[in-house]
């Protein structure tokens, strides 16, 4: 039974014991969400707007790139800050550093416009779409 339990797609979970498996690994390896790029994307008929928050960050530590239809967005945070006592001993630490980068498919999006801005500790990308231009049928003869 127990070589069931381990096969199956989830082996943390199991209908006898809910979830108890994966809330005991939970306790040593907690989930870290503090090193995701939090994101919010708008679409409008002329634009998409993304805003990113990336407190703490140097503008120069951000990197952009739109390629093939997708915004790239990478960041690398180099420093931590520790709270310590008057031995240097840290007494907590909750800053995160290192590199952290999100893609977002944006397609028909006006590359030469691409506009960025970065206050407090919220970046914000203008990405312009393409105007649809109207488009002569193209008559094709059958032979």
């Amino acid at each position: 039974m127990a070589n069931e339990i381990m096969n199956r797609d989830n082996w943390l979970t199991d209908p006898f014991f809910d979830d108890l498996g994966a809330r005991f690994f939970d306790r040593f390896m907690p989930s870290d969400t503090s090193r995701v790029l939090k994101t919010d994307i708008q679409e409008t008929d002329k634009s998409y707007v993304a805003k990113v928050d990336v407190p703490g960050i140097d503008k120069q530590d951000i990197h952009l790139n739109y390629q093939d239809n997708v915004l790239n967005i990478s960041v690398n945070k180099k420093e931590v800050n520790d709270h310590a006592d008057n031995k240097g001993n840290v007494l907590m630490s909750e800053r995160s550093y290192g590199a952290m980068s999100r893609s977002y498919r944006l397609p028909n999006v006006d590359e030469q416009n691409i506009k960025a801005q970065y206050d407090k500790g919220v970046l914000t990308i203008t990405l312009p779409k393409l105007t649809e231009q109207e488009q002569d049928p193209h008559q094709i003869d059958i032979d």
